[in-house]
């Protein structure tokens, strides 16, 4: 059984596979840790010139393919970063609120860019913040904050809405504002997540200061080139979203024949009930398979679309073992 301290590496946030193969062995792990899909936007014909530093014509053209592709009119408003948990850290001094509050359960990062926000568990009870951030749909349990309660909000105060599990349209970008700030993950839906990009979605004066934060080169030109090409590519896009419902439906009902509840979802993972949570982590671990626990809930485990139906019969192996 893995002790306390071991388990807290893999609390922090998924990923963890180097730590996982000194702590349990093994070589081929099946990482369901992180909510990345499993397949990844192949990046093999794209040009990388890692020779030249990003142009700025470059950048502008891929920051106009996530706008079209997240349903924003004016590309000016969607500024190309390094990552969503990095743009969560610049956020916090550009906005200096004095009153931020963070729903939680949720990202851990949203906790690290703001440590003095008050948590709370829904929107609906922030009264006297000048500060709101959140994840819609929410990490680890799935749950979706509805589109004019949101907008509400935004009358009286700043939100900031991590949309990094939210599908490539829809969502809150196209009524971004600087007072309705919105996140978008790439390399989430992209199974790409080691290119680093992400997009803050925003209004003219916000986005000015954060582009003046950034400088000249806010991503690199491999983020640039991918980037722009997979948010053009719409058949991939359309064959990545039925690959992830299909998949989806194949774990619900592998998950319940092992008679684990799901509690929570979102297309990428589902958050499961098991009063022995941590032993399920601990033997799925022991068959290579790498899920995510967490600190403050030890009936809970998270767990994402295994990559095609060698990854579901592995889980499924293991899980069968665990019911025994």
């Amino acid at each position: 059984m893995i002790d306390a301290s071991a388990l807290a590496t893999f609390c922090a946030h998924g990923g963890r596979v180097a730590e996982a193969r000194v702590l349990f062995g093994g070589d081929d792990w099946l990482d369901l840790s992180t909510g990345i899909a499993p397949w990844a936007w192949p990046v093999g014909d794209v040009p990388l010139h890692f020779d030249r530093l990003p142009e700025p014509g470059g950048i502008a053209a891929l920051e106009a393919a996530a706008a079209q592709a997240f349903g924003v009119a004016d590309p000016a408003q969607v500024v190309a970063v390094p990552g969503t948990d990095m743009a969560m850290r610049l956020l916090a001094p550009l906005l200096a609120v004095e009153r931020p509050a963070v729903v939680q359960p949720g990202y851990a990062g949203h906790r690290a860019a703001w440590p003095d926000a008050t948590p709370v568990v829904t929107p609906d009870v922030v009264t006297d913040h000048d500060l709101l951030v959140l994840a819609n749909p929410a990490n680890p349990d799935g749950r979706v904050v509805g589109r004019d309660t949101l907008l509400a909000l935004a009358a009286r105060l700043t939100i900031v809405v991590d949309e990094a599990y939210a599908d490539p349209a829809g969502g809150l970008c196209d009524r971004a504002n600087d007072r309705l700030i919105v996140l978008r993950s790439f390399g989430k839906f992209y199974g790409l997540p080691g290119v680093r990009l992400g997009f803050v979605v925003t209004g003219g004066n916000l986005g000015g200061r954060l582009r003046a934060m950034l400088g000249d080169w806010p991503v690199s030109s491999a983020a640039v080139a991918i980037g722009t090409t997979a948010y053009h590519d719409a058949a991939w896009r359309r064959a990545q979203q039925a690959r992830i419902d299909e998949t989806g439906a194949l774990l619900d009902r592998l998950l319940d024949g092992a008679g684990l509840g799901i509690v929570g979802s979102a297309p990428l993972f589902r958050l499961i009930a098991c009063e022995s949570a941590i032993d399920l982590f601990d033997l799925l671990a022991r068959h290579a398979i790498l899920t995510r626990p967490f600190a403050d809930r030890d009936d809970r485990l998270r767990i994402a679309l295994p990559r095609g139906a060698a990854g579901l019969t592995r889980l499924a192996a293991a899980l069968e073992e665990f019911r025994r």
